[in-house]
């Protein structure tokens, strides 16, 4: 019984996780569209993409304790964004499926180091979180590249009002120092190795539950 409940609670783990991640990640390739805010934007979904992407791949590797289920979970992610996604482009909302699969990569830079450090857990968070926190801003840079021209797109897609969030405003000129990659980067290894030691821990309190 007790091995069922614990099964049971780890899957349940893994949907909310990933459909968290989805959630968050659902528009994470708009900052095109926000031509004013284009850099500020990028690095803000860079960042909050490394974090739901390691926190939950990092709780499923170090739950499974076998090297390449954190890749497993960012396809995890993949699939569930592109089911999420086709259903918005279904309705007539254009979307560049090529962006979300830049999740994989940095998920297999963190399978890596955990095979690598021979599953140690505190190798895991220091040197998967910075991995993942600085490689995942540049594989993002994917979108830029792949994404259709947002000029293109508005006249191809018209629509006859903008809400009020998409109402254009005065660009922050060299706020980021035309640097988002960076920012993000470096933001994101710091914050990384949070994230990967919650991703620890959901394991002790899932352990720690059952055994109550």
């Amino acid at each position: 019984l007790m091995v069922w409940l614990r099964r049971c609670t780890h899957y349940l783990f893994i949907v909310v996780v990933a459909v968290n991640s989805t959630l968050l990640t659902i528009n994470a390739g708009d900052y095109i569209f926000y031509t004013d805010w284009a850099w500020t934007s990028y690095t803000v979904f860079s960042i909050s993409q490394t974090l739901m992407l390691i926190v939950g791949a990092t709780y499923y590797l170090t739950f499974t304790g076998v090297p390449g289920t954190a890749t497993y979970y960012a396809l995890i992610m993949t699939v569930y964004t592109w089911v999420a996604k086709g259903a918005w482009f279904a309705l007539g909302y254009p979307y560049d499926f090529i962006v979300t699969p830049v999740w994989l990569p940095s998920a297999m830079l963190l399978d890596l180091v955990y095979w690598a450090t021979k599953k140690n857990k505190h190798s895991l968070m220091l040197f998967g979180g910075v991995l993942v926190g600085m490689s995942l801003p540049l594989f993002n840079m994917v979108n830029l590249i792949t994404v259709a021209d947002p000029l293109e797109t508005a006249f191809k897609y018209p629509r006859p009002t903008l809400p009020p969030y998409m109402t254009p405003i005065e660009p922050q000129v060299g706020k980021f120092y035309n640097s988002p990659v960076a920012l993000g980067a470096g933001a994101g290894a710091v914050l990384a190795c949070t994230f990967a030691a919650l991703g620890c821990k959901l394991n002790t309190w899932t352990y720690r539950w059952m055994a109550a």
